[in-house]
């Protein structure tokens, strides 16, 4: 006899957050009442705008949530510190929110480590680049000074600096034809043109996070804070604030959406890259 019972709808976010399990372990986990309801508004503010994320397991949402406040960093979409992006776990047959470092949260990071006197990532434009020497990582550009005709020009490359307080200095430049071929190369749902990547919706931030993220990893000094937030990055979050790196076997790439984590308002939308190159058997936002 066939079973006409109507499935069982899932609660709202705003009102599994409150049962007794979540709560207790977001009390444990922040402490001060204060945080916690900030916390909560902060987290329900951001998946309430976003279907996809509403489908996602409640508990993964949360401890990526705790993971970003563990990093005082901001999950508000416009400021572009870290995400929320939903994947299907094929292994455990649900829908899964995986924390996303942006750009701005290197930054971010960097800049609280107290090591870092300046740093900074940039687009150039057409007719700016005059030179760059890769031994010396001197680079001599002339900047178009019209700031709208700056804005609206084509972008031909990328360059990435940091200097310490100490003075000591690094710095990167790569072509936009270069930052192509790794987008192809690291990234199977762009190179497949599926219309819904990162790469294909702002290009320039997805560039802007690759730079940071070179950069940084290979000669920059880390906080505790940074390594942590450069493991997490593009993995799924355990209760225990630790992460499982997303392999390729746990995705479903083609029933995901993921861009509309991002909100069309927001300033920018860099929510990831492949690991660098000596971690790229990692599928991390590969299929984005």
């Amino acid at each position: 006899m066939p079973n006409n019972t109507p499935a069982a709808k899932k609660p709202q976010f705003s009102v599994a957050l409150q049962t007794d399990g979540y709560q207790r372990l977001i009390r444990n986990t922040l402490s001060d009442p204060k945080v916690v309801q900030r916390f909560t508004a902060s987290i329900s503010s951001v998946v309430a705008v976003n279907p996809e994320l509403q489908e996602c397991d409640v508990g993964s949402i949360l401890t990526c949530g705790l993971l970003g406040e563990a990093l005082g960093l901001s999950p508000s979409p416009q400021l572009g510190h870290f995400y929320f992006v939903p994947f299907n776990d094929n292994r455990r047959g649900r829908k899964v929110a995986t924390f996303i470092l942006g750009y701005k949260g290197y930054i971010q990071l960097a800049i609280r480590s107290g090591q870092y006197k300046r740093i900074n990532v940039l687009a150039i434009k057409k007719g700016e680049l005059i030179n760059y020497d890769p031994l010396a990582e001197e680079i001599e550009v002339k900047l178009i000074q019209d700031e709208l005709a700056r804005e609206t020009a084509e972008t031909t490359g990328y360059y990435a600096m940091f200097e310490y307080v100490n003075g000591f200095r690094k710095a990167l430049y790569w072509s936009k034809d270069k930052m192509e071929q790794h987008a192809l190369r690291y990234s199977k749902g762009y190179k497949a043109k599926k219309g819904y990547t990162f790469w294909e919706k702002d290009f320039d931030g997805m560039a802007y996070k690759t730079m940071l993220r070179q950069l940084i990893s290979k000669w920059g000094i880390m906080s505790i804070e940074m390594v942590q937030a450069f493991e997490a990055d593009n993995a799924a979050v355990n209760q225990d604030l630790s992460a499982d790196i997303v392999t390729a076997g746990d995705i479903d790439d083609t029933a995901v959406g993921v861009a509309a984590v991002i909100d069309g308002d927001a300033d920018v939308v860099d929510n990831s890259v492949a690991n660098d190159e000596d971690q790229s058997d990692n599928v991390t936002m590969d299929d984005l």
